[in-house]
């Protein structure tokens, strides 16, 4: 500690008592002062006290698995947005195959003394991913929000879209259309998100009077080409609704049935996930579920903040409540 004021006050020309003065956030110091102390901190690579975190740079990481899925970018204009109202400024890390992976992108912001971090979808929901570096966060008392739910034993708050309403009215939709063999395509088996939607799949099936076998579930990485493999294993098997765990997981859902010769919807009936950007352009226009995208980015932001100002934050998640948009890849059963 008294190297670091000594280094402190020599770099900004005060004595080590003003130094002193401003890291413990007593009063009698002059603002150019205090910022020229805070700065020579951040030069110097020291880490400034928990409670002057707010006064960084006022940057907030927001770390999204990709761009190619429009949820993500709907996400980060939400998210963006509501940081500048705050006086805060995103940096935005997105992951490419090949290139910086989440773990860097935390080291890098952690160089950057960041105020907080935003992860929209992310290593923290697969359960078989390494989790270090949000170990990391949370040891350096960085605030941390999380979209989307997360394993066990990441302490974080949360901010999620409730997969068992979500899926549950999907699954009564095409009840609902006479459909009596439905399929469901998940993301990979350790993805927290989707084994909740897996659950809630077989609960509501057995609540209608049916039965989700292990031939009608199949799993695959969130892509398009993912959605019309999984959706071409379930089409050989009889469905005649499928359900996905993502809007391109429905697309190629839907491409699947049209290279088997197949109509949609007047063969197959097929559900998406998120609502997002141009889907209700497709042809035909998907039925999908619709994530509160606006309400939930704001919310987590809120709770960035409260963070970021020295507030503690429970790891609860807020569950908010989706909304079936059915549009025309849904209809009645073939007879």
């Amino acid at each position: 500690m008294t190297r670091r004021l000594a280094q402190v006050a020599k770099k900004v020309g005060v004595s080590e008592a003003t130094v002193s003065r401003v890291l413990n956030g007593k009063p009698g110091v002059s603002r150019a002062t205090r910022q020229s102390v805070l700065t020579a901190l951040d030069v110097l690579g020291y880490e400034r006290p928990t409670q002057l975190r707010g006064e960084r740079a006022r940057l907030v990481g927001l770390v999204l698995p990709e761009l190619q899925n429009p949820i993500f970018p709907a996400f980060a204009e939400v998210i963006g947005g509501a940081l500048a109202q705050q006086g805060l400024t995103p940096v935005l890390c997105t992951q490419t195959k090949g290139g910086v992976s989440e773990a860097d992108y935390v080291d890098l912001l952690l160089q950057q003394q960041v105020s907080g971090v935003v992860f929209a979808g992310g290593l923290f929901a697969q359960a078989d991913e390494a989790h270090e570096h949000y170990h990391r966060l949370a040891e350096r008392r960085i605030p941390v929000v999380l979209i989307n739910a997360p394993i066990e034993g990441l302490d974080f708050p949360c901010v999620s879209c409730d997969d068992a309403v979500a899926i549950e009215r999907a699954w009564r939709h095409l009840a609902s259309l006479g459909h009596e063999r439905i399929g469901v395509v998940m993301g990979p088996s350790d993805h927290v998100p989707s084994r909740r939607k897996l659950a809630a799949a077989r609960s509501v099936a057995s609540a209608t009077g049916g039965e989700l076998t292990e031939a009608h579930v199949e799993r695959s990485m969130f892509s398009l080409e993912g959605g019309q493999a999984a959706a071409s294993r379930l089409l050989e098997r009889g469905v005649t609704g499928i359900i996905c765990a993502s809007d391109p997981l429905a697309l190629g859902a839907v491409r699947a049935a049209r290279r088997r010769g197949l109509g949609v919807p007047s063969d197959v009936s097929v559900v998406g996930y998120d609502d997002s950007a141009f889907m209700n352009c497709t042809e035909p226009p998907l039925t999908t579920i619709r994530q509160p995208i606006e309400a939930m980015g704001r919310a987590a932001v809120e709770l960035l903040c409260a963070g970021i100002q020295g507030g503690s934050l429970p790891p609860d998640e807020l569950l908010f409540e989706p909304e079936l948009v059915v549009r025309g890849s849904t209809a009645q059963a073939p007879r």
